[in-house]
This record gives structure tokens, C-alpha cells and sequence, in this order.
């Protein structure tokens, strides 16, 4: 595998030719501040300092009076700091607040090739949805699978000249609550022929999918014909789509023919 096949996947770079097929999204060029912030764990996990007010945790309801008990008197050794140079990127958060509203006031972020799926446990809403910067600074942060992206993008290339790209992009696209997972496939391409079609969720058994077979199988392959195969430049590749109640096909994703791409 080459560097360019590679490059030719990060979302930035194919949204462009496939934006009328994909799910409406928004850029941003990350600072490199902000990626030393991602890949730095020589300290606390700390959230960066919001210019907004707008909190990645949830509001817990509490007494005040509830807590005396554990208030520190003044002077005391046990008596804590506050930490010192929380990270803060103002800029960026403004810039991301403008883009969230744009996009409806809810967004599911990823970077160039990977989205923090691993780290969804932790979000306020149990998924990917975000509504803040803080909410994706806690997501990109808490995640493992974002590493890759960082640190080790093009290890599997025959001509690899850096571990990383250049630049890192924040894509946020528009969130849509009403996905359903059943309706979500991952596609083989090989020698620019579509060799296999799997289902991205493997944890439930889904009879709709046995009954539609078949259809779904024709809907996928005319998509492919008719959107990707000549306009995409690699012979080996996956791409991800999803299936509209309305049978509609949508792009969602382009991803290399490798060991890092998850079969399922």
C-alpha cells in the first residue's frame, strides 16, 4: 500500500468530489497546540478551559448544605491547588461553536481517517453526539482509536516517509438520531470490483437484513457503479454506506484495504 492511497481516505480530501452523496459537514484545521494536547500524557486529564461556559460533564443537582462537611478551612495542608496551565483554545472552540450551530446544534466528530468510537462510553450521551467543544475535546482525549491517526497513519505503507500527515482536520458532520444501525454497511472493493458487502454493527442479529438481502445487495451495487467506481482513484479500498428507509444509499466513509481497516 502506498502513502497516497492512504491520503486519498482522509475525509477532508474525498469529501470534496462526493459531497452531494455524504452527510453534510465542516472543517477545521486542528493547531498543532491542540494535537500535542491530544497525545500528552505526561500530566492529568485535564478538559481545556471553555470561553464559552459550555461543560463536556453534566449538571448534577446538589444541596449546598450538604456539603459542609467536606469543605477544607482556610490554611489547612490538605487544603488543595487548583492545577495550573489548563489547556485553552479559544479560537478553536468559537470557531467549532459557529460550526455545531450550522450543522443543527449536534455533530458526530472525527478526524481525518478515524472517529473516537472507543471512547463513547464516556460522552454525557453515551454516543457520538456532541453539541460542544468541550464534549469532542473529552471524546478525542479519552480515545485509543484516535492514536492511529496521531502517531502511526502510515505504517503500513511500502513508502512511508513520516508516521503522520502534515495536518490534522476536525470534520464534523451533522448528527442524525434517527440512524439505524441495521442499515449501516461496509464495503470490499478489490481491483475496483465490489467483492463483499457486511453489516458495521456485529453485536445484534438483524432479520430484516436475511429478508432484504437481496435488495439491499442491488441498491449497494448500482451505487457503487453509478458514484464510485470510476471516481474513486485506488483499486483497493472499503467504503462505508447507509441505506435510507426511503432506499436511498449514502456515502458515509472511505477507508484503506489493510490491516487497520476493521473487517466488520
Amino acid at each position: 500500500m502506498k502513502e497516497e492511497e492512504v491520503n486519498r481516505c482522509q475525509i477532508q480530501n474525498w469529501y470534496p468530489k462526493f459531497k452531494s452523496l455524504t452527510i453534510k459537514t465542516k472543517f477545521h484545521q486542528l493547531p498543532e497546540s491542540f494535537i500535542t494536547y491530544l497525545t500528552d500524557d505526561s500530566g492529568p486529564f485535564l478538559l481545556p478551559d471553555s470561553v464559552t461556559n459550555e461543560d463536556a460533564m453534566p449538571k448534577r443537582v446538589h444541596n449546598p448544605e450538604e456539603e459542609d462537611d467536606f469543605q477544607v478551612s482556610e490554611g489547612s495542608d490538605d487544603e488543595a491547588e487548583p492545577p495550573s496551565n489548563i489547556p485553552c483554545f479559544p479560537q478553536l472552540e468559537i470557531e467549532i461553536k459557529e460550526s455545531v450551530e450550522t450543522l443543527g446544534g449536534a455533530v458526530f466528530p472525527k478526524l481525518n481517517w478515524s472517529a473516537p468510537k472507543d471512547a463513547a462510553w464516556i460522552s454525557p450521551s453515551q454516543n457520538l453526539s456532541c453539541t460542544c467543544f468541550s464534549e469532542i475535546a473529552l471524546l478525542f482525549r479519552s480515545s485509543d482509536s484516535l492514536l492511529h491517526d496521531l502517531c502511526n497513519a502510515y505504517d503500513s505503507c511500502t513508502d512511508k516517509t513520516s508516521s503522520r500527515p502534515q495536518s490534522f482536520f476536525l470534520a464534523l458532520r451533522k448528527w442524525y438520531p434517527s440512524l439505524k444501525p441495521e442499515m449501516e454497511f461496509r464495503c470490499f472493493v478489490k481491483s475496483n470490483e465490489l467483492v463483499g458487502i457486511c453489516q458495521r454493527e456485529v453485536t445484534t442479529f438483524y432479520p430484516v437484513l436475511v429478508n432484504e438481502k437481496d435488495l439491499l445487495k442491488g441498491l449497494i451495487g448500482d451505487f457503487f457503479d453509478d458514484n464510485i467506481r470510476l471516481e474513486f482513484e485506488s483499486e483497493d479500498y472499503t467504503f462505508d454506506v447507509y441505506v435510507t428507509k426511503e432506499r436511498k444509499v449514502k456515502l458515509m466513509d472511505f477507508n484503506t484495504w489493510c490491516g487497520s481497516t476493521l473487517p466488520l
